[in-house]
């Protein structure tokens, strides 16, 4: 069944006192970026840092007496996983959760420390799903959806009202999309409060479940993306009707665009967002045409990120943005050359991340010897007046990662 307006209130009014109003915030500097003005809601700033808090609490408050004695199961790939465990934690039910084996070890860590009995099983949700609803049958336990469920939905709903109360112009809600749960209690309240509003969908290109749903197609899915949290293979039952209906378009991002997402929200708003929680900024990157000069609200909906995967994207993002660049020269076999060339990188403040040198695996001259520097720069443009200088005194520079990535071509201001 399809929440209505006056569950989501009531949802709001339920979990009030348990959850954090989280900030929305009109950011200047994407909105500059992006031509358009840019509001952010930091579900980030939950206590398990992300918006399935809202959700999960509204199920679990709705137990009966008998039902909380029994205990509850969830499946999860992971911010699910940690507001079911925590709130059930609170509220003194016992959690299991199942989560697919490849989940971020921080998801699985956090889960856990909230005392749930966590159980690694499958590849995905899927997979997981299949076998907590065997432990659910086999044990008793209460099954809690992550988003084919009527009061998840609309908890997950009072994330709009919020938005929708503080800035009532609001034109566009670009919302991401992994089951559906997020945008169906979103759209359900939007449509009721502004049925003018727009309603965008994101999802990314390696997992378009429900983007293919809509349009009757078979349901064809990658293996693995950094937006794991939204990499669901198969849609709700609940939630597919309601974006059907209520829902204005689903757009897809790539990797890269997510990964230039979350390096510019960390660098521009000083917030972590973890790969799901970016992609809304992705989608207004890549399409700016598409939200020029409206009000667009963007629900950061995670910042679950492992620092191992946040530490490659900011590596790589820097160099997508000309930042880090390599260079391979060739320099003379003969005391005081290197130190000739790191003198010129310092004069024209280059600085020098990594070096290396070799003999062996080269075609120069056997008096040349070959060299790598790894240099950190103020960005494209100081890149190609440091290659100019190298040029200028006789090297011939070689770039390996010379072309950015078309995301990248513009610099994010800092």
């Amino acid at each position: 069944m399809t929440p209505s307006i006056d569950q989501v209130r009531e949802a709001a009014a339920h979990i009030a006192n348990s959850i954090v109003r989280t900030p929305c915030a009109l950011s200047r500097t994407l909105s500059e970026l992006t031509g358009c003005e840019l509001y952010i809601k930091f579900e980030n700033h939950q206590f398990t840092a992300a918006f399935k808090e809202r959700g999960a609490l509204n199920r679990l408050l709705a137990l009966t007496p008998a039902e909380r004695e029994r205990g509850v199961i969830a499946m999860s790939a992971g911010n699910h996983a940690q507001a079911v465990a925590y709130h059930a934690q609170r509220l003194g039910i016992h959690a299991t959760i199942v989560m697919p084996k490849h989940t971020p070890n921080v998801k699985v860590r956090n889960t856990r420390a909230f005392g749930a009995d966590v159980r690694l099983r499958g590849d995905g949700v899927a997979e997981a799903g299949e076998y907590a609803r065997s432990l659910a049958e086999e044990h008793g336990y209460v099954f809690i959806h992550p988003y084919d469920d009527e009061r998840v939905i609309a908890g997950q709903g009072t994330i709009a009202l919020e938005m929708l109360e503080e800035f009532p112009a609001l034109e566009s809600l670009v919302i991401p999309v992994g089951g559906g749960g997020l945008i169906a209690g979103n759209a359900v309240a939007a449509k009721a409060i502004n049925p003018d509003i727009e309603i965008v969908g994101v999802q990314t290109e390696r997992f378009p479940a429900v983007r293919q749903a809509l349009a009757g197609e078979p349901i064809h899915c990658g293996a693995a993306t950094i937006a794991e949290g939204i990499a669901v293979k198969q849609p709700g039952t609940l939630t597919l009707p309601i974006i059907r209906e209520l829902v204005d378009d689903i757009l897809l991002v790539d990797e890269p665009g997510i990964e230039r997402a979350i390096l510019m929200l960390l660098e521009i708003e000083k917030t972590v967002a973890e790969g799901a929680g970016a992609a809304g900024l992705a989608a207004v990157l890549a399409e700016p045409e598409r939200f020029r000069g409206r009000r667009v609200g963007l629900i950061l909906c995670g910042g679950n990120i492992d620092l191992l995967p946040l530490s490659s994207v900011i590596q790589r993002g820097l160099v997508r943005s000309g930042r880090i660049i390599r260079v391979r020269v060739g320099v003379p076999d003969v005391p005081g050359a290197l130190a000739d060339f790191t003198r010129l990188l310092a004069d024209h403040r280059a600085n020098v991340i990594q070096i290396a040198h070799q003999r062996t695996f080269t075609d120069l001259s056997l008096r040349a010897t070959e060299v790598e520097a790894t240099l950190e720069t103020l960005g494209s443009e100081h890149s190609t007046e440091v290659l100019a200088a190298l040029r200028s005194a006789g090297y011939d520079p070689v770039v390996p990662d010379s072309e950015p990535h078309p995301h990248e071509r513009t610099e994010p201001a800092s």
